[in-house]
């Protein structure tokens, strides 16, 4: 799967999440212990507000505070539908893939920072079904390619202490199962 696609169907498996949050469960809790599902969302909203100007070669320091507080306003879907848009538009654009983005950590390249961010919705899209009760499993293709790259940088995330501690899981463990442990989550 290229990257587009893969950020495209990962945007697509939490906007379905995102679709099915009851009026009455914004408030619950998440596997995300600092978040609940307003928050969680509301991370996502940023994150998906920074893609373009990170796309775009701007740093942190130029961006500064725009994307912090509450992002989501009276409407939280339709802010997050909004973002969604913004962020698939920003990655699709001629050339971004190739570009540098100045990231907290260093330089990256366009392509990781997408991998990087399709990540994050993949991972998140199980921590919003899991809090809201709804459908906890993601699309096989998108575990398997997000598998793939994140064996490559899951220590240096973990030294980051940008995930949690890895989960043990059985040796026969299914491929999310053993993605969302990677992740630091337990299935």
């Amino acid at each position: 799967m290229d990257t587009l696609e893969l950020h495209e169907r990962a945007m697509r498996e939490f906007a379905d999440r995102v679709h099915a949050v009851g009026e009455d469960q914004w408030r619950g809790s998440t596997p995300c212990s600092a978040w609940d599902v307003r928050m969680l969302v509301n991370h996502m909203v940023a994150e998906n507000l920074w893609t373009a100007p990170m796309m775009a070669g701007r740093t942190i320091a130029d961006v500064g505070s725009a994307f912090e507080g509450d992002l989501l306003g009276a409407d939280p879907v339709k802010a997050f539908e909004t973002s969604a848009e913004q962020a698939v538009l920003a990655v699709h654009e001629p050339g971004a893939l190739d570009r540098t983005v100045h990231l907290s950590y260093g330089d990256a390249s366009g392509s990781e920072y997408a991998k990087q961010l399709s990540a994050d919705l993949l991972i998140h899209s199980w921590d919003l079904a899991r809090a809201t009760g709804g459908d906890e499993q993601l699309d096989p293709e998108l575990v398997a390619t997000c598998a793939s790259w994140f064996a490559g940088e899951e220590d240096a995330y973990r030294a980051a202490g940008m995930i949690a501690p890895k989960v043990d899981v059985p040796a026969d463990a299914d491929p999310q199962t053993r993605l969302l442990a990677a992740f630091g989550r337990a299935a």
